[in-house]
C-alpha cells in the first residue's frame, strides 16, 4: 500500500523528545506514529472550534 508522507526533520528539544517517548511507549505507538496521532488530534479540535483548515495540493 502507498502512502504519501512527506519527510522532514524535527528538532526537540531533550526533555520533550523523552516525554514523547514516555508516552508514545505508553500508547505501543512508535514515537513518529505518536506525534503524527497528537497532531491529528490538534488539528481535528482545531477545526471543529474554528473552521475547516484549506489545503492547496501542487502536483
Amino acid at each position: 500500500m502507498a502512502t504519501n508522507k512527506k519527510v522532514f526533520t524535527l528538532r526537540l528539544s531533550d526533555e520533550v523528545f523523552d516525554k514523547i517517548g514516555i508516552l508514545a511507549t505508553k500508547e505501543r505507538r512508535s514515537m513518529t506514529n505518536y506525534i503524527e496521532y497528537v497532531l491529528i488530534q490538534h488539528l481535528e479540535q482545531i477545526e471543529k472550534e474554528q473552521e475547516p483548515i484549506q489545503t492547496i495540493t501542487i502536483e
